[in-house]
């Protein structure tokens, strides 16, 4: 048996012997954050995944991140701490419903959020994530628009870039689409000084009545660096203990205890343990014609967001 102090500590000893870099995603728990190297959002950690001089990452979070790490990154060995995480978003949409979709839409631009798998990224035209979205979709030169998979993001997006012909398929996060206006009245009822901070994937309804609206890693900045004293955080429940620890004289409140991905919370710190001993953890594979196929859409979204 192991306390979790020891474990912390082996997984600390193993990765600097056996230069293993863990990047952590911002909704993994808060033991595994403090392992990680690096922590932040999904494009944030394959990019810092790619500067890391080691050439092994374990990625703690889900499937298509460890993806989008390896495609940036194709001679380094990537690990998913976790085989069994997955992103229903990421899974809803799969090629050969998209490319019904893009025949039937031929002159459609075809914008993909990150949380895609490696497979859609190679029949799309540009990537974009939360926080480059509206910039990179206000920025492309085509005035139709296929935003996928993303429907509340994308109509965020479509709020913000008016002169834009955006269609949207219908999906997206369900643990953000299922918070509707209830929550928000209760949660400012309970806290009614408090400001209301949501990810762009919470429904339209949600996001109209919040006070800030922005990425995970736009929601954690805002929340430092502002003056006030207290926020109801609009997406994962992690983002609450999280902001505490980097905020403890701030009060910090879930918009619903029901924004919680399981996905996210299925990593433990024994499973870190067990990738940086070289006995756990999935390698993710990806071919080469997968990888320079999905590799345009995000080389589109570098030279479009920067």
């Amino acid at each position: 048996m192991m306390t979790m102090s020891e474990v912390r500590d082996e997984i600390i000893r193993l990765k600097k012997e056996h230069g293993v870099c863990i990047a952590a995603h911002s909704y993994q728990a808060r033991e595994i954050i403090e392992v990680a190297d690096f922590s932040g959002d999904s494009y944030q950690l394959s990019v810092l995944a790619g500067k890391a001089p080691q050439g092994t990452v374990v990625l703690c979070g889900v499937r298509f991140m460890a993806e989008t790490v390896k495609i940036l990154s194709p001679q380094k060995r990537v690990l998913l701490a976790n085989p069994s995480a997955g992103c229903p978003m990421a899974e809803q949409i799969d090629k050969s419903l998209l490319l019904a979709v893009k025949e039937a839409n031929p002159n459609h631009t075809v914008v993909a959020y990150i949380n895609t798998t490696a497979e859609l990224k190679t029949i799309c035209d540009v990537c974009v994530t939360s926080s480059s979205a509206v910039k990179i979709v206000n920025k492309l030169p085509d005035k139709d628009i296929l935003f996928v998979p993303d429907s509340n993001l994308g109509a965020w997006v479509a709020k913000s870039a008016p002169g834009k012909n955006i269609k949207l398929l219908q999906g997206g996060c369900p643990i953000h689409a299922n918070v509707g206006v209830r929550a928000v009245q209760n949660a400012r009822a309970a806290h009614p000084g408090a400001k209301l901070l949501v990810h762009p994937e919470c429904i339209p309804e949600v996001a109209a009545l919040a006070d800030f609206v922005g990425s995970t890693s736009a929601i954690m900045e805002y929340a430092e660096g502002s003056g006030h004293g207290e926020f109801i955080i609009g997406t994962e429940i992690s983002i609450v203990e999280n902001l505490q620890y980097r905020c403890p004289a701030k009060r910090f409140y879930p918009l619903s205890m029901m924004m919680l991905c399981p996905n996210m919370k299925i990593t433990t710190l024994v499973d870190v343990l067990n990738c940086v001993k070289g006995e756990g953890g999935e390698e993710i594979v990806l071919s080469g014609d997968t990888i320079s196929a999905a590799r345009v859409c995000i080389d589109r979204m570098i030279e479009l967001g920067g």
